[in-house]
């Protein structure tokens, strides 16, 4: 799991590796890729995405992603309804700027639908997207629980594929659609690895005695053995190799869809 603490101020103090060089046209200055503990104000143009993006079930699809400056409510429905959640303008325990995955965009073009973000429900809520920046992306972490697989996709097409370990029978890892909300590198390895990404998920059910945070992530190990199990708290462990090829690669709102 993902949680604040020394590495904290590591992640804050150090660049990250290849910040502005990606290939997936989703390229947010380095303010935006960053860990930081506020969402800073908007400085800088931007190229505006479709209004109207299609949703993600074509393969070729692309996804749309949009920078939060200030916290939202979200709503069960177009700009009306009970509120069913919180869209914060940081993450869970780093407070990195969030750039949140839309999933969908109303008819009209001005509200957008997404996941609620660490909340265990999988409920979904919309959001005014006016004045929002957006970019999109041809990039889909999919994550197959059954098969211990972690896929990075580019328009519908196999990047690469490795084996990862998952949450053991007690703590099964969550399924859902999630997006990219850290990029915290661990200079001196640990249980996490090197690096972590973390996602906008949660883990419900933690192991008893757990303290080290709920937040879902996909991170590296120490434990190489683990790769291929279902072990974990929760979260996705990767080998050392594939972290390497996701680093370069997953930034933040990167989607990330779990399933069995």
């Amino acid at each position: 799991m993902l949680v604040a603490g020394v590495a904290a101020v590591l992640a804050f103090s150090l660049p990250l590796a290849s910040a502005a060089r990606i290939t997936d046209g989703t390229v947010w200055p380095a303010s935006q890729t960053t860990g930081a503990r506020s969402a800073p104000a908007v400085a800088f143009p931007l190229t505006t995405a479709p209004a109207h993006p299609r949703p993600s079930q074509s393969p070729s699809a692309s996804s749309l992603l949009v920078r939060i400056t200030h916290a939202f409510s979200m709503r069960a429905h177009p700009g009306h309804g009970r509120v069913v959640g919180t869209l914060p303008a940081g993450s869970k325990y780093y407070g990195t700027p969030t750039v949140a995955w839309v999933q969908h965009v109303s008819r009209d073009g001005r509200f957008g639908e997404l996941a609620v973000p660490y909340s265990a429900a999988g409920t979904m809520g919309w959001i005014p997207l006016r004045g929002l920046q957006r970019r999109s992306t041809f990039l889909q972490v999919d994550v197959d629980l059954s098969r211990h697989r972690v896929v990075l996709e580019r328009r519908g097409q196999v990047l690469f594929g490795t084996r990862a370990a998952i949450g053991s029978p007690s703590s099964p890892t969550p399924t859902g659609r999630y997006f990219v909300t850290d990029r915290v590198p661990f200079p001196s390895g640990g249980a996490l690895g090197t690096y972590a990404f973390g996602i906008s998920g949660i883990q419900p059910n933690l192991p008893a005695g757990w303290s080290g945070g709920n937040q879902l992530a996909i991170h590296g190990t120490n434990d190489p053995s683990s790769i291929g199990r279902s072990v974990s708290a929760g979260c996705v462990r990767v080998p050392a190799a594939a972290l390497r090829r996701l680093i370069p690669l997953l930034r933040l709102g990167t989607p990330v869809v779990i399933h069995p």
